[in-house]
């Protein structure tokens, strides 16, 4: 039986199941990216809730797996030369998780950087401007005065959905009929810009017709919908 005794983390977060991958994480648009891969994968997981909300990603534990303190991170006991690897960054953990079994990135090298080059899109750009609006439109941030940071942060998301509509006139998924990462990194994102955000006109969502269409068969699919509630929160698990 694998030991991750080794990993501060286990301690905090028991592990029942130490030959499978350990999942640390939230159902943010971050978080449910991997476990929509692990989902889609197939892949057997123990996911492990980190509370964000109370601060749990900056305990000691928790900075042992990842020292910049933000979810999702994982502990793969079955890593390269079968030795359990520890991973954090949501985009990183996409890309290995698709390597190690061959599936969600194509194997064809031009088409492997092209999935990268969108994956890397919403790492750099999606996620920050999507999450700085949600924070101005939504959170703490309504309250300043100065709304120029709300607008440059609208126009912004604005103008990155037009990019995705461009790229999605067409095309099923974001890599035409092949279904890859790239699709799992920006799901959650967008879906939650419009829902949790509560965003939809501000960023005048209904002006778009290729990108509501993608969102509504990549929320159709089986395992984004079992990826989106993972791991469960606690009042979820006791209900």
């Amino acid at each position: 039986m694998t030991d991750l005794s080794a990993f501060p983390i286990s301690r905090r977060w028991p592990t029942h199941y130490p030959d499978r991958l350990q999942l640390y994480s939230a159902p943010t648009p971050n978080g449910v990216k991997v476990a929509i891969a692990l989902e889609e994968l197939g892949l057997p997981y123990e996911p492990h809730f980190v509370d964000i909300g109370q601060n749990e990603s900056w305990t000691p534990a928790f900075l042992s797996l990842n020292p910049n303190g933000k979810i999702p991170a994982i502990i793969d006991p079955d890593g390269p030369g079968n030795a359990p690897l520890a991973l954090f960054e949501s985009g990183a953990i996409l890309q290995y998780l698709a390597e190690k079994t061959g599936r969600l990135l194509p194997t064809d090298p031009a088409r492997r950087y092209e999935t990268l080059q969108w994956l890397h899109f919403q790492i750099g750009g999606v996620g920050p401007m999507f999450g700085q609006l949600g924070f101005f439109f939504k959170f703490a941030g309504r309250e300043i005065e100065d709304k120029r940071p709300l607008e440059r942060y609208t126009q912004e998301s604005i103008r990155l959905l037009g990019v995705l509509e461009t790229r999605l006139t067409g095309r099923t998924w974001m890599m035409g009929d092949e279904y890859t990462i790239a699709d799992i990194a920006l799901l959650g994102w967008v879906r939650n810009l419009i829902g949790f955000y509560g965003a939809r006109e501000q960023v005048d969502f209904d002006r778009l017709n290729a990108v509501p269409a993608w969102l509504e068969r990549g929320l159709a699919r089986p395992a984004v919908q079992r990826g989106l509630t993972i791991p469960a929160r606690p009042e979820a698990t006791s209900a």
